[in-house]
């Protein structure tokens, strides 16, 4: 009983470890779509968190200037549309890529980072101007609101077209494979969500701070 035992432990340590792996690492297919829209709701908390301060703080002036007094509607009127056209522009885009034209897709990225830089262009001279007039983000708690929610939507868009930047070199180096058009789906999605979020910081910032 006990040769038996000795033999069989003999030969279970002769034999040689088994390693075991898989032939494919687990990755579901829509995973790093799904990892997007998780990190679109989390900018959307952000957002909301900053429009709502702005609407508890948006009338606190400290006896300094108004939205109506500093807001020049022209001015950001142009830069909305500067965005509005780069969203579409963005679009014409995404459309040569379904045809599979790698020149045209990265003609029409170029065009919607130049509209990007005109609109983060305008948003910085616009800074510039208020700061210059004494309404700084320290003069009173509109003022810091408005710095605030505004200043992390432009954030947002330089951080994009550095994004944007990025993607055009990796097309013009390896072309329109799957992962660079899934890179272009996840950046499509945050462009035109930083257009919505434009479209509500200027109708309820500028607009209703002239009212």
């Amino acid at each position: 009983m006990s040769e038996l035992s000795l033999h069989a432990g003999a030969a279970g340590a002769a034999l040689p470890a088994r390693s075991y792996h898989l032939a494919h690492e687990p990755h579901p297919p829509n995973g790093t779509s799904l990892g997007f829209w998780l990190y679109l709701m989390s900018d959307c908390l952000i957002f909301a968190a900053l429009f709502a301060t702005y609407g508890v703080l948006g009338r606190n002036y400290a006896a300094g200037p108004t939205g109506a007094e500093l807001f020049d509607l022209k001015l950001v009127a142009i830069n909305t549309a500067f965005l509005l056209f780069s969203s579409i522009t963005f679009g014409f885009a995404m459309l040569r890529k379904q045809l599979g034209d790698v020149k045209g897709t990265l003609l029409w990225l170029g065009v919607t980072g130049l509209l990007g830089l005109c609109f983060l262009g305008l948003e910085l001279y616009e800074f510039h101007h208020l700061i210059d007039q004494g309404a700084g983000p320290q003069r009173s708690a509109f003022l810091s609101a408005f710095f605030a929610l505004v200043g992390t939507q432009g954030l947002h868009v330089a951080f994009g077209l550095v994004w944007l930047v990025v993607l055009m070199v990796q097309i013009g180096q390896r072309g329109l494979i799957h992962e660079n058009q899934r890179r272009l789906m996840c950046l499509s999605m945050f462009w035109h969500f930083l257009d919505v979020v434009w479209i509500g910081v200027f109708t309820f910032v500028y607009l209703m701070g002239v009212l």
